[in-house]
Parts: structure tokens; C-alpha cells; sequence
């Protein structure tokens, strides 16, 4: 056993002693990233995966911003999360929340996807609503959950898994994702393509702004009407994003931190625990 520092300790203690979070990657599902959590206090902030977020809340209620609009939601609601869509989520009650999450990447869902039905898929896949309601889905969603780590037999927690993705498909899926380059002020993309690039470097506003040719408030308010995140905020998710990598192919934290563009651990730790629910050395010990 390795020894931690009390900062350390702390940091990786819940919030409160009713807050706790399981995380754990399924083999069976091409080690599809799994999450079991109840939160009271903790607030994520605005981010977005490379993977499906999808979800359902178990009990309590949350209050969860997506393109634009915040909704409540609670038992029987559904998240349907495409990859890259910006969101946040806090407890929506004193006594917060608990809910169920996985992450399945897009040629997982698609292939999923073809076997269920038996035919190839063509396009991607995507939803077209992200915070619904469908009791009868997110209970299917719950019970599926649950029988990937409860002793079920493999046969029977896949078949339900499976059974519960096909059946949120065909109910709130779409066949292609339509790019969202095609409608974007071409300055605010130049923008978001110049910080892909350079996410890891310290990059000023007025660099950007020449980037974009815009001005930088002008920038700044464009740039959060078309992505649902200021410029900062994207750059600190794609940060969280690339070290989420980093950690899974066994880099140490203080590489990653630097290689990310933290000034140090504890800067990666606030951030990416403020955006994946986890600490760093809880995302890497599962």
C-alpha cells in the first residue's frame, strides 16, 4: 500500500459522506465506460464527450442545461446525449440525485445497433431529443444497468443491454448526425478549429479573436450561442478529454497534467472532477 498526502486524501473524498460514485469500464461491451452515482452537492460543469452520454435518473431530481435550455428532470427521465453536445448537470433538491450512466462510442452503437436489427447500418447514429421522459425506457435502461455488474449471467446482461439500445433507438433516433459546420458563422469556427489545435497551449483572447476576425466580445458571445460554452470552458473540456485518454493508456498523472496544459495535478484534479463526477486517481483505479 502506497502512502497520500492528507491534500491528497481529501481531494479524493465525496463532497459530502451521501455522495459516492462507481465507475468501471465493461469488457463485454468493448470496455464501454459504466457510472453508478448519487451526488448532493456536486455541480458538473459545462462539458462534452467523444462518446453517447446516455442515462437514466434512479431517484431525487436534477437540473441539467442542454443546447441551450435547462430542464428538471427525475425518475423515468432519459438522457440521450450525442457525442460533442455540450452539457452540465446539478442536483436539482436538497437531496440531490442518483442515476446510471454508460458511454458507448459511436461504432459501438452502430454496431449494436446491426446486430440487433440484422442489417447494416448506414450514417451515424444520433438522438434527436436529449432530456426526455419515458418511464418505461429508463426503467428497461435501470434494470439493464444493473445486470452488467450484479452477477447476471453474460448472456442475459448483454441481451438486455442490447435489447434497451435498440429499443431508445427506435423510439428517439435519427440516421445521420447533419454536420454543424455547415450553418456556423465561419469566424467562430475558425475559432473552435484554431483552440482543437492549439488546446493544450496558453492561448490569448485577442490571438483568437484575430483568428476568427472578429471582435472579442463579439467573439465570446458567438461563440456561446453556437456552442453553449465560452472559448475557455471548451478548451478546459477538450483538456479533460485528451487527459481522460492520457489516463487510459496508463500515463501518470503528472505527464498528463502537463501534457494537457494544467499548470499541475491539483489543477487537472479540480477540473476533470468537476467534469467527469471522478478525481483522477478514482478514473484511473477503475
Amino acid at each position: 500500500m502506497h502512502n497520500v498526502s492528507q491534500e491528497q486524501a481529501t481531494i479524493a473524498m465525496p463532497t459530502r459522506p451521501s455522495e459516492r460514485t462507481r465507475f468501471w469500464r465493461d469488457r463485454r461491451f468493448r470496455h464501454m465506460e459504466c457510472m453508478e452515482a448519487t451526488f448532493v452537492t456536486h455541480e458538473f460543469a459545462p462539458h462534452s464527450h467523444d462518446t453517447f452520454s446516455i442515462g437514466a435518473i434512479e431517484a431525487g431530481r436534477q437540473v441539467a442545461m442542454i443546447r441551450g435550455e435547462r430542464e428538471h428532470t427525475g425518475p423515468g427521465a432519459l438522457y440521450l446525449i450525442n457525442p460533442g453536445e455540450t452539457h452540465d448537470g446539478q442536483p436539482g433538491t436538497e437531496t440531490g440525485y442518483r442515476y446510471r450512466m454508460i458511454y458507448p462510442d459511436a461504432g459501438l452503437f452502430t454496431e449494436i445497433l446491426e446486430e440487433a436489427t440484422g442489417r447494416a447500418f448506414h450514417g451515424s447514429p444520433s438522438f434527436s431529443r436529449q432530456l426526455l421522459t419515458d418511464p418505461h425506457l429508463a426503467d428497461a435502461f435501470i434494470r439493464a444497468h444493473r445486470k452488467l455488474d450484479d452477477g447476471s449471467s453474460e448472456l442475459e446482461s448483454e441481451e438486455s443491454m442490447y435489447s434497451v439500445l435498440s429499443a431508445m433507438f427506435a423510439r428517439h433516433g435519427s440516421a445521420i448526425i447533419v454536420p454543424r459546420d455547415l450553418s456556423e458563422p465561419v469566424g467562430v469556427r475558425r475559432a473552435r478549429d484554431y483552440i482543437d489545435a492549439h488546446f493544450s497551449e496558453e492561448i490569448g483572447l485577442e490571438a483568437l479573436a484575430r483568428q476568427s476576425g472578429l471582435s472579442r466580445a463579439h467573439l465570446i458571445r458567438a461563440f456561446r450561442k453556437h456552442y453553449f460554452i465560452t472559448p475557455h470552458a471548451y478548451q478546459t473540456d477538450l483538456r479533460v478529454r485528451y487527459a481522460r485518454h492520457l489516463m487510459r493508456i496508463g500515463t501518470s498523472l503528472a505527464d498528463t497534467a502537463a501534457a494537457c496544459g494544467f499548470a499541475d495535478q491539483a489543477h487537472l484534479t479540480r477540473h476533470f472532477k468537476a467534469r467527469v463526477g471522478l478525481t483522477p486517481g478514482q478514473f484511473r483505479q477503475s
